[in-house]
């Protein structure tokens, strides 16, 4: 069984490693505290696997993560490795920059890979942006360059929207 020191070890070397979930995030959010809730957290010393279940969120600065039940597999060094979150839907948000304002992704199950900085949604996803709108059955949003990939799934189709031009001038046929 668990004991409380090695939860609470395990959930400071989980919460330090999100910094790292902000690649293009606000240089303001890495000097925020980050909080973390659940109902329950367990810890596999033998698998490196930490489990958090019953409305959880984590929050630091802009970022948060809200799920029924987040999973963080740790390397032996307590880093990061990657961390799946699941719910009805799995939500994320966090402001990019300034200019870009904030993107926020929904999806079934939202994957996070801190080697690459790619975080997956998947089933029912959707990610908004600046105006501009990705839905699908899976959406690949890099955190550190901003490139989006959206996948259709059976006989749905990929959705974009994207908002009206800014500009002023406006070219008419007439």
């Amino acid at each position: 069984m668990l004991n409380l020191p090695r939860v609470a070890l395990c959930a400071t070397a989980v919460i330090a490693s999100t910094a790292s979930f902000q690649a293009n995030a606000l240089p303001s959010d890495a000097q925020q505290p980050i909080r973390l809730l659940a109902d329950k957290a367990t810890y596999s010393e033998r698998t490196g696997v930490t489990s958090y279940s019953g409305n959880v969120t984590i929050t630091q600065g802009t970022l948060k993560l809200a799920a029924d039940n987040i999973t963080v597999n740790l390397s032996d060094g307590r880093s990061i490795q990657s961390a799946i979150a699941t719910g009805r839907p799995a939500t994320m948000q966090q402001v990019v920059t300034k200019e870009k304002g904030l993107a926020k992704g929904q999806a079934n199950k939202i994957d996070y890979n801190a080697q690459n900085g790619i975080v997956t949604l998947t089933g029912n996803a959707k990610l908004t942006q600046n105006g501009a709108s990705f839905a699908g059955n899976v959406i690949r949003y890099s955190l550190k360059v901003g490139d989006v990939e959206a996948t259709a799934g059976g006989s749905q189709r990929v959705e974009l929207i994207f908002p009206p031009s800014q500009s002023n001038s406006r070219t008419g046929i007439r």
